[in-house]
């Protein structure tokens, strides 16, 4: 018997939990301004998450999906991507969203009920959110197809979730890439649950970075908190892809330090403890450290960062919150080209209900 094939998964780690620095820095990190944009965009994203959840509790907002904790893994891939690139999110990617121009009240106007928050500013060629598990991930695959048949330059980034990697899509848009070398990377936030259900019951797989070597697509892990190992392994795939050397899958190990949604309790299936030794890793306690310690930052700068976050995101609300809604026909607007006979009834029936005050 023979060996015919054999195969490793590498791990990445710059930016360690105590702040100090694993190995020499990518050319981009070593430039503290660069680091301090980052760490100003973590913190804006962090900061309007928990004013987010507030809006939820209080009744201001629809069902709301957390990003706490995977503040890194988000800003990392927008920090990497240009702009005429396509990002194809599931749905708690803000990061990655505001980095490319996505303003927050139209999040809002979004977990609010309102579609027009997915007419987003930003690329008008990235794709809306994708609540299904995966299917985003065939939406990038056939954006790079069509990147590839018209010989241009541009990628297609998508992200799934642990549990996203079980479902059959996933596999499908991996496939299909590898085979067509297309310009395809899919970032696997790994952040430990799929909802309820931890990773130990949703794969016996070593790694998630593993499941590319079956669709003869390169893997790798990297460490998910560090904002530094994400930009990093993104743009060399994002560059792999351009040059015309295929798909990559990058595995970002991480943590939800929330509930999955605000429809959702965490401690009914997560222990405290495990919660709390996740707290001591998290992406922006390390970035801060380490730019404290290079004499760039100091709680004066965090003082007035925090300030100006929190006035950027409460204009946001006031924004959201004075938006007009829309009228009730508008959900079947952009239905169909042509409306079929039976809704165009139903519509006509809302402007009616509507226009008598709903009795």
């Amino acid at each position: 018997m023979k060996t015919v094939a054999t195969f490793e998964i590498k791990h990445s780690q710059f930016l360690k939990p105590d702040g100090t620095i694993a190995g020499s820095l990518p050319a981009f990190a070593q430039q503290p301004e660069e680091l301090v944009r980052m760490y100003e965009m973590m913190s804006l994203t962090r900061i309007f998450d928990t004013k987010s959840i507030n809006l939820q509790r209080t009744g201001k907002l629809g069902t709301y999906a957390s990003c706490l904790g995977h503040e890194a893994a988000h800003v990392g891939i927008g920090a990497a991507m240009r702009e005429e690139d396509c990002f194809a999110p599931m749905y708690r990617e803000y990061g990655a969203q505001f980095w490319r121009g996505v303003q927050m009240h139209e999040v809002l106007l979004y977990w609010g009920g309102d579609e027009r928050g997915n007419n987003f500013s930003g690329p008008k060629h990235d794709f809306a959110w994708c609540v299904p598990i995966a299917t985003q991930c065939i939406h990038a695959a056939g954006a790079a197809m069509a990147f590839k048949l018209r010989g241009e330059k541009r990628c297609a980034v998508t992200v799934c979730g642990d549990g996203g990697t079980s479902e059959g899509i996933f596999y499908e848009a991996l496939n299909l890439a590898g085979v067509g070398k297309l310009p395809y990377v899919n970032v696997i936030v790994n952040n430990g649950w799929a909802i309820s259900v931890p990773l130990e019951l949703q794969t016996a797989s070593e790694t998630l970075a593993q499941k590319a070597i079956a669709a003869g697509v390169p893997g790798v892990q990297v460490d998910g908190n560090d904002v530094i190992a994400v930009r990093h392994a993104v743009e060399q795939a994002l560059e792999r892809a351009r040059s015309g050397d295929g798909p990559s899958v990058i595995e970002a190990l991480t943590y939800r330090l929330s509930d999955h949604t605000t429809a959702d309790d965490a401690a009914r299936y997560r222990r405290a403890e495990e919660v709390e030794e996740a707290r001591k890793l998290e992406p922006l306690l390390r970035l801060r450290k380490y730019l404290t310690g290079l004499g760039v930052w100091d709680d004066s700068k965090e003082e007035a960062l925090i300030d100006h976050c929190n006035t950027k995101v409460e204009a946001a609300v006031e924004e959201y919150l004075n938006t007009p809604k829309p009228p009730v026909e508008s959900m079947f607007d952009y239905m169909y080209e042509t409306l079929p006979e039976a809704m165009r009834e139903q519509r006509e029936t809302a402007i009616r209900f509507a226009g008598s005050g709903g009795h």
